[in-house]
């Protein structure tokens, strides 16, 4: 099979990860000639693949020094491997040069197969699949400890949530943010905030930050385990972000009545399992639906920056929907029904008010 050339974007960096790969070729029995791309993501890392002599594989990281920092993404794997999760092992880190050679956990992410099924199986592979997700996720949650990430708090909550004005409203849908509009968006956020830091006695645990299907790998063969990718702006913080950023996914949305589903079985299992997710599963349901709003709005903006500031327009074909999952939130909770006007108007839509509580 012929394999697509890697393109650099600068001969100097070209001629160090040569120089590197031919270093790791004996210590690892890579065959340096098979590396081709495996995948991007939003940031400016690169994944190669490269075969090895015994004929399995390794992935390559190309992360840039000057634009991505790899030690969280090193010490996260290491806190990840010590909960029994499937994560990539580190074999090799160039940290001056930010090159890494990494585990290969396999090809297939859970969104890809998922996407694959034929209509008769889909119900059924969903199912199977997002509770071996939510046996990862509780496992990650166990081993959790104060003062060993950062602290997903009240700054780092506000930064987020001020890409929706800066980058979706302003920059994106050319709205100018008046002193009006933006002492609402304040009052707004002052309460998404107070949820998401109080609600549930503030329960605290690691969070992975972007837990869903397309970070989640199905194994090849025997491993029982989903494997966990993306991990590295990992916090510690409102045990509902990872349960909700699992059902409220970027790329592929459920029917209602299946993520109450698989948030009872997260809430369950959670609950047996020791973790403080409380004894009201309705409280614990309102709770996600905050945090997953404050996760919404923060996507629109960082999918209209990646559009807008870093030229990767395919992001912004899915901001509908997270404007359905925001609308979908505010019109369940009287509380929100201003921020559910406001991106009407933003949008250009009708409102409609139905709420639940």
């Amino acid at each position: 099979m012929t394999e697509s050339p890697l393109v650099w974007p600068d001969a100097t960096r070209a001629s160090a990860f040569s120089a590197w790969l031919q270093a790791q070729t004996a210590p690892h029995g890579l065959l340096p000639e098979t590396v081709h791309p495996a995948s991007a993501d939003a940031s400016f890392r690169r994944y190669f693949r490269v075969r090895t002599a015994d004929g399995s594989s390794c992935i390559i990281m190309d992360a840039p020094p000057a634009q991505e920092d790899c030690a969280p993404f090193v010490k996260v794997a290491g806190l990840m491997a010590d909960a029994g999760l499937e994560a990539p092992r580190v074999l090799a880190w160039d940290r001056a040069q930010g090159f890494m050679l990494l585990s290969d956990l396999g090809a297939r992410t859970m969104l890809e197969v998922i996407e694959q099924q034929p209509e008769a199986r889909l119900a059924q592979c969903a199912y199977d699949l997002y509770r071996q997700a939510i046996d990862a996720l509780v496992r990650w949650q166990l081993a959790s400890q104060p003062d060993v990430l950062p602290p997903y708090d009240d700054a780092l909550l506000s930064r987020e949530l001020a890409l929706f004005p800066d980058w979706y409203v302003e920059k994106h849908r050319g709205i100018t943010i008046d002193s009006t509009l933006r002492a609402k968006l304040d009052g707004l956020f002052a309460q998404i905030k107070d949820s998401n830091l109080n609600a549930l006695g503030g329960a605290r645990v690691f969070v992975h930050r972007d837990f869903m299907p397309r970070n989640l790998m199905v194994p090849e063969s025997g491993e029982p385990r989903l494997g966990v990718l993306d991990f590295q702006d990992a916090v510690y913080g409102p045990i509902t972000y990872d349960i909700a950023s699992l059902m409220r996914d970027a790329f592929i949305s459920w029917p209602e009545d299946f993520v109450l589903e698989i948030t009872v079985r997260y809430w369950e299992q959670a609950r047996k399992a020791g973790l403080p997710v409380g004894d009201d599963f309705g409280e614990f349901y309102r709770a996600v639906e905050w945090m997953g709003l404050q996760r919404h709005l923060k996507i629109l903006g960082i999918f209209a920056r990646l559009t807008l500031r870093d030229g990767k327009p395919k992001y912004l074909a899915d901001t509908p929907r997270f404007i359905t999952y925001a609308r979908a939130t505010c019109a369940r909770y009287r509380q929100l029904g201003p921020l559910m006007v406001l991106l009407d108007e933003i949008e250009g839509n009708e409102t409609r008010v139905g709420y639940t509580f």
